[in-house]
């Protein structure tokens, strides 16, 4: 079931699908950008054994400013027993993941149904 709540940016948009709590980014993230949405990523990164979903594929650009976002969402679930997944399939986007090594940490999916899909997976084969 898809649950959306309402977002106090336009960068950021959040809802919830199938228990994991989707935050789509949109538009260009940047400096400017970033600082609107980090509140509200900290709020939905900070919950206990969370299951996100940092979904680019609405974004226009992404620079630095974008990276540390995700590498802040990521820590903060990582550090509070939940789990993080990526999706982007844009090209530039995709190179500058893997030059940082962000790739690395987080593999990215091409489309949300397949983060999702290989989430129900793993959690039927541990039980969660």
């Amino acid at each position: 079931m898809r649950q959306q709540s309402p977002s106090p940016t336009r960068h950021l948009h959040v809802r919830r699908d199938r228990g994991h709590t989707v935050l789509e980014f949109r538009g260009e993230i940047d400096i400017a950008s970033a600082e609107e949405i980090a509140p509200r990523l900290d709020r939905e990164t900070e919950r206990p054994d969370a299951l996100v979903v940092l979904d680019l594929s609405g974004i226009e650009f992404f620079d630095c400013s974008g990276l540390r976002l995700l590498y802040r969402a990521r820590s903060q679930v990582l550090d509070r027993g939940g789990r993080v997944h990526l999706v982007c399939a844009h090209p530039l986007t995709l190179r500058m993941l893997r030059i940082t090594g962000l790739a690395g940490l987080m593999p990215p999916r091409p489309t949300l149904e397949e983060v999702l899909g290989v989430s129900r997976t793993a959690e039927r084969r541990t039980g969660r």
